[in-house]
């Protein structure tokens, strides 16, 4: 590029990749890029770091709105407004800008946004908003730390269980098992191929596994499953699948009996479907070893079912358990191999602060050739229900039409009814007899009929591949989540699956109700849902990995900073240390260069883009990690201005800063000041060696040193300067 620029030429050509596409701003050009219209051709943009920004979806701010709750760690909860530019006599610095109790403002340079967290715990309208200065959110947090020190001495104790215990490590045969893998007619994804490969590692070792596997609905949890029951068998091992309907058992008796189908393994069902007589073959089959793989609901854990040798356990939806149930799988879990499949979110972050406690692996990487399900959101149309029903009727497909009210459910059967003689339609609702409820939805399973009327009792359900649209009824009355999960009960092959919401004729949609659709409709991503539209999901997960009562807490404090510190309590006592409660500000670095240091607006127009940056650069970790920012912005919007070349440098500094236990790093063309938190994490006698090898360092006070220097105008000789002087502190570590 400076080569180009450097040529004399009224009209230099270059030839170079473009990875993203752009608009001309009078709108007369648009230019689609390859890798945007097939994602899965080179970008430079590699898979790891994918993974880490959609983890950190949450935790950048991303899609936060103005009125958003917002925390801070020092001053508590409160609303974010914007992103305002103040000159603090430096030259112009970007500021957020949180309102608090009473009217109060705070402004957050944006060099401190690791201080700042989205709030996600529980619905925004509920959020707390505290007052500047007052002692409740001080309060809160203390109370909240009492509860996560007993949380981590659990969990704790738990790990510690469980590492003492032997269990069996299994034997795998190679050749049987890539015989086995051939049969999967899909490409296994990026994820789905890490949770594999934990769990046979798992399964290899000999500790007891427990891990959960975790993803969104249809994105190959059984399969990972299948395999380790492969594994298992191949080892002379029976696999008990425990699943919580009665419906799911026999979907899974399906899959696992078509994928052993061509082995020596006796697949078995344990249910209400099956007669006395085939139940009984079972039982007797489990306690001699002749049968290899039971699945069934929580009869398999009652005291009349015995096995031969059970090696692994498969659980699918554990939170769908009642506690007593749960208790029978805790005394199981100390023995034998169990892998608990769940769709529910439980986030990376939590799942990373009990590494080690319990093992996870998240699968968010969407089939290959799986569709995103087209959404439309209007008001109810008799014709748009024919058209939409007709549609899927032509190719041979089912539909779900959901309606919420027991009470007039038979009278919406009519009007459909009539509307629609060529289909045949049946009802189903949480009232009706159980059994019944069964035999309906094993009937629509098996095709025997088109339509589905039914109320939000299919939120958790089978697996039908040929339902590919869903009318849900009075959507305005559905929260985010439950709209997300309803909708997810389509689209589950390589159809494509369409989602009519359809709100009440005559009613006109005011604040959240709007929001919440506008925001299903623009969330077509697959996977989408596992990050952004399921914060209060977010919290049911951490509550079935917590328990209950923690869900409290919490909302008080946020779920963010909740799991950050029950991080450090799990990091306190692994190291043999009592938590300390009252460590609630990150000791991080302040660096003052004396000159503007921001993404200038015209370099990047977008508000809220700027903000995701800002806060991505204060949550950086490494220089590794900025450095990967950099050349995103240079191939999004251009070479850096010297306000984002100076702005980068303060990060570098900072982390550098971190690691040393400095407090503030002020830098000013003739004088640097370095100021140390009351403990540093260097060796003091490299800062007194320092000081004694040059006449223009000098001390001032016990944690502060001043080093006098020429005239060191340009930002860039300062930033040199620094580097030179901490690498003096820091000889023998890494930067």
């Amino acid at each position: 590029w400076d080569d180009l620029q450097s040529r004399n030429e009224r009209l230099p050509i270059a030839v170079g990749l473009i990875d993203h596409g752009f608009v001309f701003l009078d709108g007369s050009l648009a230019v689609i890029t390859e890798s945007e219209l097939y994602p899965q051709q080179t970008r430079t943009v590699n898979k790891r770091d994918q993974k880490i920004s959609t983890e950190n979806l949450v935790r950048d701010l991303s899609e936060i709105r103005k009125d958003d709750p917002i925390v801070h760690i020092q001053h508590g909860i409160g609303r974010y407004k914007e992103l305002v530019m103040l000159d603090m006599g430096e030259g112009d610095t970007e500021f957020l800008t949180i309102e608090y109790a009473e009217g109060d403002l705070l402004y957050v340079p944006v060099s401190q946004l690791e201080m700042i967290s989205r709030y996600s715990g529980g619905p925004p309208e509920t959020a707390p908003v505290h007052r500047l200065g007052s002692e409740k959110w001080d309060k809160a947090k203390k109370k909240a730390a009492k509860k996560i020190r007993d949380t981590a001495a659990e969990l704790l104790n738990i790990y510690a269980q469980r590492a003492s215990k032997k269990g069996l490590s299994r034997r795998l045969d190679a050749t049987g098992y890539a015989t086995f893998c051939e049969d999967f007619p899909f490409t296994v994804t990026r994820d789905q191929n890490q949770a594999i490969e934990d769990t046979i590692d798992d399964l290899k070792s000999d500790k007891p596994m427990d891990r959960l596997i975790c993803g969104d609905v249809g994105f190959g949890k059984t399969e990972v499953a299948l395999r380790a029951a492969y594994v298992a068998i191949a080892d002379n091992a029976q696999v008990a699948v425990l699943v919580p309907t009665t419906l799911l058992a026999e979907q899974h008796f399906q899959t696992f009996s078509d994928r052993f189908a061509s082995l020596p393994v006796q697949v078995r069902e344990l249910s209400r479907f099956r007669s006395k007589k085939e139940v009984t073959e079972t039982i007797e089959g489990l306690k001699t070893g002749k049968v290899d793989i039971v699945i069934g609901t929580h009869k398999l854990l009652s005291k009349e079912i015995q096995f031969n040798n059970l090696g692994l356990i498969i659980v699918d939806e554990e939170h769908r358990f009642g506690v007593r149930h749960k208790e029978a799988l805790k005394a199981l879990r100390a023995e034998t191999d169990i892998l608990t499949l769940t769709a529910t979110p439980i986030p990376r972050t939590l799942a990373m602060s009990m590494e080690g406690l319990r093992d996870f692996s998240v699968i968010t990487t969407p089939p290959e050739k799986r569709l995103s399900i087209k959404t439309f959101v209007m008001t109810y149309s008799q014709g748009m229900i024919k058209e939409a029903v007709l549609r899927e009727l032509k190719r041979g497909g089912q539909i779900y039409y959901l309606h919420n009210e027991v009470d007039t459910i038979e009278r919406e059967l009519e009007k459909l009814t009539e509307m629609l003689p060529e289909a045949s339609i049946r009802v189903a609702h949480g009232q009706m007899h159980e059994r019944d409820l069964e035999y309906v939805m094993r009937d629509f399973y098996q095709g025997r009929f088109n339509i589905l009327l039914c109320t939000t009792i299919i939120e958790t359900g089978i697996d039908i591949p040929t339902a590919n649209t869903i009318i849900i009824n009075r959507a305005e009355k559905f929260g985010l989540a439950q709209l997300h999960q309803l909708r997810g009960r389509v689209g589950r092959s390589h159809h494509q699956a369409y989602a009519y919401l359809m709100t009440t004729d005559g009613v006109k949609l005011k604040g959240p109700a709007k929001k919440r659709l506008e925001a299903i409709q623009l969330m077509e991503d697959l996977g989408s849902g596992f990050f952004l539209a399921m914060h209060d999901l977010e919290i049911r997960g951490a509550g079935e990995v917590l328990g209950d009562s923690q869900s409290g807490d919490l909302q008080e404090i946020g779920f963010q900073l909740y799991v950050e510190m029950l991080d450090r309590a799990v990091q306190s006592l692994k190291s043999g240390k009592e938590p300390n409660i009252d460590i609630q500000i990150p000791r991080g670095t302040e660096v003052v260069l004396h000159t503007p240091t921001l993404l200038p607006d015209e370099y990047c127009p977008d508000v809220h883009e700027r903000l995701i940056i800002y806060k991505r650069l204060a949550n950086t970790s490494d220089n590794m990690q900025i450095e990967k920012i950099e050349e995103e912005l240079i191939d999004r919007f251009g070479l850096l201005p010297e306000e984002s070349k100076a702005l980068l440098a303060s990060h570098h500094l900072r982390i550098i800063g971190k690691k040393l236990g400095i407090s503030k790093i002020d830098s000013a063309p003739h004088k640097t000041k370095l100021a140390f938190h009351a403990e540093p994490l260097f060796d003091p006698m490299e800062i007194i060696e320092l000081v004694q090898m040059r006449n223009n360092i000098r001390f001032s006070g016990p944690s502060k040193i001043i080093c006098e220097h020429d005239n060191l105008e340009l930002t860039e000789e300062r930033v040199k300067y620094l580097m030179e002087i901490l690498n003096k502190i820091i000889p023998n570590k890494e930067n």
